[in-house]
């Protein structure tokens, strides 16, 4: 495993030729590849005998989140075009599921395209054709420092009922596809970029994991005996963004949006030496909830936000079992009334990590040095780079929309 105290970028770099790079899934979502990965020992086999490869009363953890359209243009009486890229909305501690039901006026923080051309007293304007008549959608400037947009709708139909903003942004928006696919928007990536289960809508990029799964693979889950659970993890822009420092601990984490409930704990905790989570985001969800149990017994501020740094500074000999943890979360919910809560992680997974309560990994194959890569080191060690390499020699497809692999160190 790569020295804790010299965590340099370049141990986690690795050559992906352009060829690999997945642009379009394949037509049968769970006849992509699969590589299998169990304590140093490699096979190969398709995603669709998943049933057969899991280890005996695997619970899995699947993120159902929903991609959102989230990529919103706007013509300017000029011609220019502005970009609307949703983020998250306003105030950031909002439920953004809540946030999607928002009627006639909503404020988000944004990415904006064009951002120079577009005025700090201009009001955007587009209309969007329905079923009940067309609806205006405006864009005005909440706070230009903060980039934060004012976006308000009303139909042209008098007696129509107020549209969602999750309603008017499927009129509006765009699938934001990764950057590194480099290719315009397709009709079937509104099907394709989501995961058969995806139901709570919020994330901007999809658990690309969780692609794979199929109503077949789900019924070979229940054939054999596997249960599994739903969380969810509203995936956010900064999972693109890249490690730019030469020191990858001195990079600045994204903080994403996580919602836990009492039957997640419950059933966590039935099974808590047995968790297999579905992609990154699944893991990153359930190691951040470890660590918020660890902040409420701890007495410590603000237990359901947690920092990058948060997992690193609590001395081996301080940490509670997975069982108490746990069991602190749910108590905290349960005398306070709450089925559910709405937490953020920027939880940082890099080699020196202990995990807690994942077992092993169910991912696909990520970008050269990202953080991703990172995470990945931290469960299987070095052998990452053997796992990667295999991969690019047995033709694996890579990125979102690429092959799976099944890690068990």
């Amino acid at each position: 495993m790569a020295n804790v105290e010299t965590l340099r970028l370049e141990q986690f770099q690795y050559e992906l030729p352009d060829e690999r790079i997945a642009r379009f899934p394949l037509a049968q979502r769970d006849q992509s590849k699969l590589l299998v990965y169990r304590s140093g020992e490699i096979t190969h086999t398709r995603f669709n005998s998943l049933p057969n490869v899991l280890p005996d009363g695997s619970f899995l953890v699947f993120n159902d989140t929903k991609v959102i359209p989230a990529r919103l243009i706007f013509t300017r009486s000029t011609g220019a075009v502005i970009e609307l890229f949703l983020l998250n909305p306003v105030p950031l501690d909002r439920p953004i599921t809540l946030a999607m039901q928002d009627t006639r006026s909503v404020v988000w923080q944004c990415m904006v395209g064009n951002r120079k051309r577009w005025k700090q007293s201009e009001t955007l304007q587009t209309i969007l054709p329905s079923k009940e008549g067309d609806i205006i959608l405006e864009a005005t400037w909440e706070d230009y420092e903060q980039s934060t947009v004012r976006l308000s709708w009303q139909s042209s139909a008098s007696n129509a009922s107020p549209e969602t903003f999750a309603q008017v942004i499927q009129l509006a928006g765009q699938i934001p596809l990764p950057p590194y696919l480099k290719r315009d928007v397709v009709d079937a990536d509104r099907d394709t970029y989501q995961t058969v289960y995806s139901k709570q809508e919020g994330a901007v990029a999809a658990p690309t994991a969780g692609l794979h799964f199929t109503k077949a693979v789900f019924d070979g889950l229940a054939h054999r005996g596997f249960d599994h659970d739903y969380l969810t993890l509203h995936v956010g822009a900064g999972t693109f963004q890249p490690i730019k420092t030469d020191d990858v601990r001195q990079h600045h984490m994204h903080t994403e949006q996580v919602v836990y409930t009492q039957l997640n704990l419950r059933r966590l905790m039935d099974h808590h030496n047995q968790i297999l989570p579905v992609g990154t985001t699944s893991m990153r969800a359930l190691e951040s909830l470890y660590w918020m149990g660890v902040k409420l017994l701890r007495g410590d501020a603000d237990p359901f936000r947690l920092d990058q740094h948060y997992a690193y500074q609590i001395p081996p000999d301080e940490q509670p079992t997975v069982l108490e943890s746990l069991g602190a979360f749910l108590h905290y919910l349960e005398q306070t009334g709450q089925a559910s809560v709405v937490a953020h992680t920027g939880i940082y997974i890099t080699p020196g990590y202990t995990f807690k309560l994942c077992k092993g990994i169910i991912t696909n194959f990520h970008q050269p040095g990202s953080t991703l890569i990172l995470l990945v080191a931290a469960l299987i060690g070095e052998d990452w780079r053997r796992v990667y390499n295999e991969a690019i020699n047995e033709g694996y497809r890579f990125l979102s929309y690429g092959d799976s692999s099944l890690l068990l160190p």
